[in-house]
């Protein structure tokens, strides 16, 4: 196996096949340069995650009848993998997107150690960026109740000043992440709008309705509101951004998981910031050949977005 490309999701995506071995385990063989680009002929592997806590939870509430085994899944897909040669790959790529993203920040660092010092190993995350927003009491509820045992994946250069909770939040991990790792994220993730900023919960009289589904019906107070939400995001990784060995591209796009689309991941009008496409970035990034810090001017500048728009 010369190189590997493992993506943690809970999307299907792509044209994939189900692996006889391990149902959880999906594989994508089709091997076309002009739809993926540099990555057009490497093993590829997606890792539906199940557990509702980024392959980080490891306990048993017996009372419920429930198990939390992210932990134990991860480990155990980890074997399985590395006994079929992703032992023998000389370059990986650990990639994944949303809660899928999140999961491979937790993991990374992990996962490069599974290697020799020899195998060149890297990290994407995509539209991992997701912000505590709410009570302390919703943000426990929502995020650390179906995480027990998430507190011995954590790490201890976040745990030592902050709670679990907020440690389980990518803008309090990705400084201390030793592996090289890539962010890609939109400005004005549509996933977090309609989840997080605005849910129904908190907008009752559908104050936000029309906003979530569609951008260009946004109000002005509403976009000035969302900018604020794209001034704490750059906040969040500007610390990040200086280490040479990470990149970053952040488009003032309303979108949300812009890989797992050929329309956004590698087209031609895919968007772009300085003429430079998602996948031409993550490739130059990774095999080296310049450094990206890439972030896009504000809303509405871009017009090579690919804005999603719900019904």
């Amino acid at each position: 196996m010369a190189s590997l490309m493992l993506i943690l999701s809970s999307l299907f995506g792509w044209n994939i096949t189900r692996l006889p071995f391990a149902p959880w385990i999906r594989v994508r063989r089709k091997q076309l340069a002009h739809s993926t680009g540099d990555f057009f002929n490497w093993n590829r592997v997606k890792l539906r995650y199940c557990d509702g806590a980024s392959f980080a939870g490891d306990s048993e509430d017996k009372a419920a009848q429930l198990q939390f085994r992210g932990q134990r899944i991860w480990s155990v897909a980890m074997e399985d993998l590395m006994s079929k040669g992703m032992r023998n790959a000389n370059q990986a790529l650990l990639s994944g997107c949303s809660a899928g993203g999140l999961a491979a920040i937790l993991h990374c660092d992990e996962f490069r150690y599974l290697f020799p010092r020899r195998t060149k190993v890297k990290l994407s995350g995509v539209a991992e960026l997701m912000y505590p927003v709410g009570t302390p009491l919703e943000i426990f509820s929502a995020v650390w109740l179906p995480c027990r045992g998430c507190e011995r994946i954590l790490p201890y250069t976040c745990t030592n000043h902050l709670d679990p909770t907020s440690c389980f939040f990518p803008e309090n991990l990705i400084a201390n992440v030793k592996t090289p790792l890539f962010i890609l994220n939109a400005a004005y993730d549509s996933w977090q709008v309609q989840a997080s900023l605005a849910p129904a919960s908190a907008d009752p009289h559908g104050n936000w309705h029309d906003c979530k589904m569609n951008n260009v019906r946004c109000s002005s107070s509403q976009i000035q509101f969302l900018q604020g939400f794209r001034n704490h995001m750059l906040y969040a990784v500007k610390r990040f951004s200086m280490s040479r060995q990470n990149g970053l591209f952040i488009n003032s796009c309303f979108a949300h998981c812009q890989t797992e689309r050929q329309d956004t991941w590698f087209a031609d009008d895919s968007p772009v910031i300085g003429n430079k496409g998602i996948a031409l970035a993550v490739g130059d990034w990774y095999f080296d050949r310049s450094g990206i810090k890439a972030i896009d001017c504000p809303y509405p500048c871009d017009r090579t977005c690919h804005n999603l728009v719900f019904k």
